[in-house]
């Protein structure tokens, strides 16, 4: 067993669990607050992953099966989103020649502009996250979210 570290720190100061536990709150309020949706959207955030999800796989068959897996959604739930999403014209489902049973879901044109977007609010958070920051920073920033994710996902022997 390893000896623990002690962190240098200001006296006060508290833990890395804690200090991203609280930059997070911040990041989702200030998400919520700085998210422009158009006023047509009323669409969940997992909806809104969808989305992204349809439209990064664009020109491919992705049917119902393949997003119960991606978000592991249970079936009844991911069949009722898909039922909204269609209702409020954000999708389609189309057969496939290979089997009439088959449904792929594809993104309507309303789809497509909305995932662009939420991608341009995306861009202007992400720049407003890295504001004054230099790009050295943000490489030493990475790895240490790439440590400390290794540290808890990694199995730690008895």
């Amino acid at each position: 067993m390893t000896q623990d570290k002690i962190l240098p720190c200001d006296p006060g100061c508290k833990g890395i669990g804690f200090e991203i536990k609280s930059i997070s709150n911040l990041i989702k309020r200030y998400v919520d607050r700085n998210f422009s949706r158009p006023p047509s959207d009323n669409t969940t955030q997992v909806q809104g992953w969808i989305i992204g999800y349809l439209y990064e796989r664009r020109g491919g068959d992705i049917f119902q099966r393949d997003l119960e897996e991606a978000f592991r959604i249970r079936r009844p739930t991911v069949s009722a989103m898909l039922g909204k999403m269609e209702q409020s014209g954000y999708i389609v489902r189309e057969s496939v020649p290979r089997d009439a049973r088959l449904k792929k879901i594809v993104l309507t044109g309303k789809a497509v502009e909305l995932h662009k977007h939420i991608e341009e609010d995306i861009a202007r958070i992400e720049a407003d996250l890295a504001r004054g920051i230099t790009d050295e920073e943000l490489v030493i920033f990475r790895r240490v979210l790439d440590k400390i994710r290794a540290n808890i996902s990694e199995e730690k022997p008895e």
